[in-house]
């Protein structure tokens, strides 16, 4: 009878996971035994905080690209990034101006999509709130070896709002969320708003910048050709799935709208399309075709380019290996540009004297928290 009820029971449990893998995308979850960098940022978008967004969208991919260095456990770590704004009179004041933007997502190109829409308008900023907010709708997980850390950016003082920031603070610790904040003004007018004990108490660094700062941008010899070869490695992008056609257009989009802001982000963007932590297997072929378990036969014909829909299974599997091959040879290229302009970059960063920035704080503030988990670059 045991033996009876135990096979039963098996049968139910690989019955179960076979219609739940069935009914997903061809293709498995990330590597569960990568550490994993969720990284919330807080924007304050009132009427005064322009020049802030114009920095995180020119230099969100500075910031993802020093994290594509990182190793943990000689491993790189996946990467989520979450998104708020606060303080815009547009938002529901019954949540306090704050609004879930992006919840955790690899999805670079969402994130950069969101922040394009980010507007400003004049409001009420409570930090505490948006903290404890981010602190209950957002999934951190509990896995201890996982870099947790907000990023709260604004310019009133911190102490604002019915929630105290130090009750927030006290939850986050609790969750081993590292609280990063990021004062737009005078260093010692942060200090007397309360910024600095902010970050005192969550564990994390006191940071100004200069938000109406205008970005200097580093030209290097290296840059026309990561451009040249940026284009090329867009052509091996090939969209499948409900939302592929859609994801494929929006990826283009994020190029426009980094050259809108200059070649240069252009360029950075570039070499974040070339490391690992540019994945998009949900939507492309050539990184879903990396997943052993991924099965061609449950493409739909008429979700793929026009040119794939009359071919073979057996032909758009020998497409998609070809236009990998050219994928990865083009990357390697990127990445070797990228290690000389880097070396270019610094070198200038050094008689220009670059500093104040949100970029530079940020990376620096990840670095130094990071080794505290035994990650390294």
């Amino acid at each position: 009878m045991r033996t009876y009820v135990l096979k039963v029971f098996l049968l139910i449990y690989l019955l179960t996971g076979i219609t739940s893998y069935a009914s997903n995308n061809p293709i498995i979850k990330n590597d569960d035994k990568k550490q994993t960098v969720k990284v919330a940022l807080l924007l304050d978008t009132s009427n005064s905080m322009d020049g802030l967004i114009n920095q995180a969208k020119a230099q969100l991919w500075e910031i993802v690209n020093e994290l594509s260095y990182a190793k943990c456990r000689g491993k790189s770590p996946n990467l989520k990034i979450a998104l708020y704004e606060y303080g815009n009179s547009r938002l529901s004041v019954k949540e306090g101006y704050i609004k879930l933007v992006s919840k955790f997502t690899s999805d670079l190109d969402e994130i950069s999509e969101h922040l394009f829409s980010l507007t400003t308008n004049g409001g009420s900023e409570y930090c505490g709130q948006a903290i404890q907010t981010s602190i209950n709708e957002l999934k951190w997980g509990e896995d201890k070896g996982d870099l947790k850390m907000i990023f709260i950016a604004g310019n009133e003082p911190f102490t604002q709002g019915k929630v105290n920031f130090k009750d927030a603070i006290t939850d986050a610790k609790e969750k081993d969320i590292t609280i990063n904040t990021i004062f737009c003004g005078n260093y010692n007018q942060g200090i007397s708003g309360s910024w600095q004990q902010g970050a005192h108490l969550g564990g994390g660094d006191y940071m100004t910048i200069n938000q109406n700062k205008n970005i200097v941008h580093i030209v290097t010899p290296y840059d026309n050709d990561i451009i040249i070869l940026n284009k090329k490695l867009n052509k091996t992008y090939l969209y499948y799935g409900n939302k592929g056609a859609s994801k494929y257009e929006k990826q283009a989009k994020q190029d426009t709208n980094a050259e809108a802001l200059d070649e240069v982000v252009v360029v950075k963007r570039a070499v974040t399309k070339s490391s690992k932590l540019y994945n998009n297997a949900s939507w492309d072929l050539v990184d879903a075709s990396k997943d052993k378990n991924f099965s061609y036969k449950k493409l739909k014909k008429k979700q793929l380019p026009s040119y794939l829909q009359n071919k073979s299974t057996q032909e758009i599997k020998s497409y998609v290996k070809k236009q990998h091959a050219e994928r990865k040879e083009i990357q390697l290229k990127i990445q070797e540009l990228s290690k000389k302009r880097k070396k270019f970059v610094a070198k200038k960063q050094k008689e220009n004297n670059k500093k104040n920035e949100l970029e530079s704080v940020i990376i620096k503030a990840i670095k130094k928290q990071a080794k505290k988990k035994n990650y390294s670059w």
